[in-house]
């Protein structure tokens, strides 16, 4: 039986509205799940972009009442709800287990026990399921190193070091098979729902896939919420004339995606069965430093601006993570086509015509990570 109809989950935010976007010029039938999350949606009212081809139910995930009969009427369910800040996480620890794991939970729940007609479940998951990424030691090869120690940043000694000689690693492109390192509830949640919707799809011949996204960016990102991407946090500090905040030296290295990039994949997955099963990176499959980030945004935007390096690290954060992005390529075909700097242009256009504007609430969100101590000092 052919796919028609798709249920997304979260489909008014950021990655599911320009996948709905997709999908209804593909000609699918799609339903939207969202509880307009306010931290997300701060109207609390759907967005200016929702697209008019798809039917959108204000609800949550936790809610069997509603959810049950929407997936019991999809052909596929794409699940992106969710709570999704690393930092926040790390206190508000009830609410993030119970929207990403006990949701997760439910829609399995939901598949199992009742007779549906979902032929495919694409789940949410993160480049936060890997802790820090992968690493290579001069000495002893291939590394894997955990959470940087407290007394190592506050020593301003950035870079991890080899768990068996100690020496310092150089970063390498991350593949899926890299043992995983869960260093916040966010990032425990994330490797829950994957693994949770891998072995039911398994176990009950579903096919599942779990993406695991890098830094996606692009038009529609929440420039309002200060737990949001780096680059969203940076260039709303630089649309009201603050300077950029950079933890550590800025030297940190990350892979960036572009949102069109990140939904050409997704439908390669719905569509597809090459990853079904499996987790997938969905990057670039290059890398930029946080600082160069902040610079690059800078420069696009016309600010004179320069960003302030903190030389300050934060408890839960890793230094290095790059997708390696050979799978998605070999499984599925996909491969990037959007540049870092053609994509952060077009971000900033957006973010300039946007008519929710861009409320700088990054002091806040640093005052709350100092009253918990997740600042090293």
């Amino acid at each position: 039986m052919k796919i028609q109809h798709v249920l997304v989950t979260g489909g008014a935010g950021y990655i599911g509205s320009h996948l709905v976007d997709a999908l209804v010029a593909r000609e699918y039938r799609v339903t939207v799940l969202d509880n307009l999350e306010p931290q997300v949606h701060r109207s609390g009212t759907w967005p200016s972009y929702a697209n008019p081809k798809a039917r959108y139910v204000r609800g949550d995930v936790r809610d069997r009442s509603v959810f049950e009969p929407l997936v019991l009427d999809a052909d596929a369910v794409v699940h992106f709800a969710a709570a999704v800040s690393v930092g926040q996480s790390m206190y508000q620890v009830d609410r993030y287990v119970g929207v990403n794991t006990g949701g997760t939970g439910l829609l399995l729940d939901i598949l199992v026990n009742a007779k549906h007609r979902v032929q495919k479940v694409v789940v949410a998951s993160s480049v936060g399921v890997y802790g820090e990424g992968a690493y290579r030691c001069p000495s002893c090869g291939p590394s894997f190193p955990g959470l940087r120690a407290a007394d190592q940043l506050a020593a301003r000694d950035w870079e991890p070091h080899c768990p068996a000689c100690g020496r310092t690693t150089e970063p390498v492109a991350t593949p899926e098979g890299k043992p995983l390192y869960r260093d916040n509830i966010y990032s425990m949640t994330k490797y829950h729902q994957e693994e949770m919707v891998l072995l039911i799809g398994k176990t009950y011949g579903i096919p599942a896939v779990a993406p695991r996204f890098f830094n996606v960016y692009g038009p529609r990102q929440s420039l309002s919420n200060p737990y949001a991407g780096v680059a969203a946090i940076f260039l709303s500090r630089l649309l009201n004339n603050h300077e950029p905040v950079v933890f550590e030296d800025g030297g940190q290295l990350r892979d960036f995606v572009s949102i069109h990039d990140v939904v050409d994949c997704l439908v390669l997955m719905l569509e597809q069965a090459g990853a079904d099963f499996l987790p997938v990176n969905i990057g670039s499959g290059t890398r930029i430093s946080i600082l160069d980030i902040a610079r690059t945004l800078g420069r696009l935007v016309g600010s004179q601006i320069e960003p302030k390096v903190l030389n300050q690290g934060r408890a839960f954060d890793i230094r290095h993570c790059v997708a390696d992005i050979s799978r998605a390529a070999t499984t599925l075909g996909f491969q990037p086509k959007v540049s870092f700097e053609d994509g952060m242009t077009e971000l900033i256009e957006w973010a300039r015509s946007s008519p929710d504007g861009a409320t700088d609430m990054f002091d806040k969100a640093l005052d709350e990570l100092r009253q918990k101590g997740l600042l090293v000092k």
